[in-house]
């Protein structure tokens, strides 16, 4: 990849199911739907692109398409269960997209609609380090605490406390622990080659861009009212 003037396929997966929060994409805050919120954000990107949004939902195509974003197809049940894959949704959305818009997509990115605290930089800053570094995939993600490093996690062995990792036997001071990371859905930025040949959203080369400022997945009804709390301020 040579400069930012490739075609992009901003893909926001947005189903209708959800256990946790019932139609839980069409939940607002300060107003905004977190489905418009994202396509808001991906409409402000200086790039050639096309936002979609990968919905099996009726009503949430309806505020996709009421917000500017492109709604050619629904996904298919087959794709809308708890148990599918950030990459099985992307490469239906691609493959589709790229069949009904005529287009070959160089980059396609991913917006998650639960974490609604991102900034236009987070995806931009994704978009330049594919770009400027070749390589396969980057991923936003948030430092972890370091009392909770795989090193000094627990487990419960048929009622026997054990370590995760044995070497953690060994662990007297945070300053043995080296950095962790937790991806916190804010951006995905992929090759077209990484998700078509290399059939994954983890590439041989993947990079990060590590976000400091606080953001939350939101997964649970606490998730979604601290985040308003947070948009209020």
């Amino acid at each position: 990849m040579k400069n930012n003037s490739m075609k992009i396929l901003i893909v926001i997966p947005a189903r209708g199911g959800s256990k946790g929060i019932p139609l839980k994409n069409l939940k607002r805050i300060n107003g905004s739907t977190l489905t418009s919120l994202a396509i808001r954000v991906a409409k402000e990107l200086p790039f050639d692109k096309t936002i979609l949004v990968s919905t099996d939902h009726q009503r949430i195509k309806e505020e996709a398409i009421a917000n500017g974003a492109e709604v050619p197809f629904l996904r298919p049940e087959s794709l809308s269960g708890d148990s599918i894959s950030d990459y099985d949704v992307l490469i239906h959305s691609l493959l589709e997209s790229e069949n009904f818009f005529k287009t070959k997509y160089e980059i396609i990115v991913m917006l998650q609609p639960t974490s609604p605290l991102r900034r236009l930089m987070n995806i931009t800053d994704c978009i330049d380090k594919l770009i400027s570094d070749d390589l396969d995939a980057v991923w936003t993600v948030s430092p972890c605490d370091l009392k909770y490093h795989p090193k000094k996690q627990l487990y419960l062995n048929n009622s026997n406390l054990e370590l995760v990792d044995p070497s953690g036997k060994d662990i007297i001071a945070r300053q043995q622990l080296s950095s962790t990371f937790v991806r916190n859905g804010v951006c995905y930025a992929f090759s077209r080659n990484c998700l078509l040949n290399d059939k994954t959203i983890y590439g041989k080369k993947t990079g990060a861009i590590i976000i400091e400022n606080e953001n939350i997945s939101i997964d649970t009804v606490e998730d979604l009212e601290k985040v308003r709390s947070l948009s209020e301020v």
